[in-house]
């Protein structure tokens, strides 16, 4: 064993001889501490984009009655010029910053490390396995991970004490901070984003599959959502053998008492007969009249009717009520002839389900005898059978034709009206008229069995 300490002394004065060769002691120690300065540099500008972009509504206020130097510049750098201008320059801005530090802190590190290893005997593989392993755990723990989970716990704190940091570096990284939120304009709208499309089938299958246990109001509400786009006027406009409307030529004290049994908040008006809609009659405008405030007559408060079609879509009407501020529509069909009418209610509750105001009256539209059998109104719509009976709004359409209601079904599968005590069979559903008269089906009794019931 001897020689060994005369070895061991020799390797110390060894290393106590690269301390120096660095230039002196304290230059390396200078050098580590700017390292270390650097990695908590990088931790700040890393847990900035945690902490600015988590920011709720109840945080921004907060920051905009602080009314200190931080908040006003924090607030800058999230509007000016605008919120979605100023998001893309201060994510880049922490990108260019967040991104120089890190290349500064490895170039550091290698140089700290470079003179070590002339001393060490070690294999080359060895020293770069050591040099990334160390330089990146320090970077992704001390720089990544602790920041942003500190972050996302003080958001409001780090906002304040980051925000004078990133102000004035986005002014003197200007020029980099355009030319990368350009280039990445450029580049995202000339880049192919091909999507895979879904088809509404699909779509409804998913919210079968991912809510078999929730709500089955919740369920329609989402169905209401993703079909709603793809409904026409004529599947939910109230018909024109429902509508209450009133003529043109009607003397003024007997419209008076025809609006107050109504009870509706708007009504249409016609000439001769419902196919010629000349005005909407808002209720509201009648006051004057029935304070008798104005001496015009009832005729000068109508408004100019809005016709669509009756194939378009529920979505475009939509849009269409909100543009021109209205809540009715006269449906029309090809040839002109009025059909019925359509309400921004309507709409909606083709999404949301049926929506009851205090002066909504019940209208019995069905009945239910037991779990599986029902008495429905031949008006009845076939969407709204299929929601209590939970099944897919299409069951009928292989046999509906142009058919909406219960009834026009009926007729169309039996190719004529049906009189009463006629019973037809469809798949599951066993359908027995119990009211009928020349001209339509009132009132069915309809049953559904498990099994598909034989002709």
């Amino acid at each position: 064993m001897e020689g060994e300490p005369e070895q061991q002394i020799g390797a110390f004065l060894n290393l106590l001889e690269f301390s120096f060769s660095v230039g002196d002691l304290s230059q390396t120690i200078g050098l580590l501490i700017v390292v270390l300065l650097l990695v908590f540099l990088s931790g700040l500008i890393s847990g900035s984009e945690n902490a600015f972009f988590s920011l709720g509504l109840d945080d921004l206020n907060i920051i905009k009655d602080s009314n200190t130097t931080s908040s006003n510049l924090a607030l800058k750098l999230l509007d000016i010029p605008d919120r979605s201008r100023a998001t893309q320059n201060l994510l880049a801005t922490i990108l260019i910053l967040n991104n120089f530090i890190n290349i500064s802190i490895i170039v550091l590190s290698t140089s700290l490390l470079s003179d070590l290893w002339e001393v060490l005997t070690i294999a080359n593989w060895i020293k770069v396995t050591i040099e990334i392993g160390l330089i990146t755990f320090i970077l992704v723990l001390f720089g990544e991970i602790i920041p942003k989970i500190y972050a996302t716990q003080n958001n409001l704190r780090l906002v304040f004490v980051t925000s004078p940091l990133l102000f004035y570096s986005q002014k003197v990284l200007k020029p980099f901070v355009w030319i990368l939120t350009q280039s990445t304009t450029f580049i995202d709208r000339r880049i192919d984003r091909t999507q895979k499309t879904v088809s509404l089938e699909e779509l409804n299958q998913a919210i079968e599959i991912a809510s078999e246990d929730d709500n089955i109001e919740e369920k329609n509400i989402l169905k209401g959502l993703v079909n709603y786009g793809n409904i026409s006027v004529k599947q939910i406009m109230r018909p024109r053998m429902d509508v209450s409307a009133v003529d043109v030529n009607t003397a003024q004290q007997v419209l008076i008492n025809q609006v107050k049994d109504m009870g509706y908040s708007r009504v249409p008006v016609f000439e001769d007969n419902f196919d010629k809609i000349v005005g909407i009659l808002y209720i509201k405008d009648l006051l004057p009249v029935l304070t008798n405030k104005s001496d015009k007559k009832w005729q000068t408060f109508m408004r100019d009717p809005f016709f669509v079609p009756e194939n378009k879509k529920i979505d475009d009407l939509l849009n269409e009520f909100q543009e021109k501020r209205i809540h009715m529509a006269i449906v029309v069909d090809e040839y002109g002839g009025s059909e019925g009418i359509v309400t921004m209610e309507d709409i909606l509750e083709e999404i949301f389900g049926d929506l009851v105001d205090e002066f909504d009256e019940d209208e019995l539209v069905y009945s239910k005898l037991n779990d599986t059998t029902y008495i429905f109104e031949g008006k009845a719509l076939l969407t709204d059978m299929c929601k209590i009976f939970e099944l897919n709004s299409d069951y009928f359409e292989e046999a509906k034709g142009e058919a909406d209601t219960l009834g026009g079904f009926l007729m169309e599968i039996h190719q004529e009206i049906p009189t009463r005590g006629v019973i037809l069979n469809y798949n599951n559903f066993e359908f027995k008229i119990e009211s009928a008269d020349k001209r339509r089906v009132k009132r069915v009794k309809v049953s559904y069995h498990e099994e598909e019931v034989s002709e």
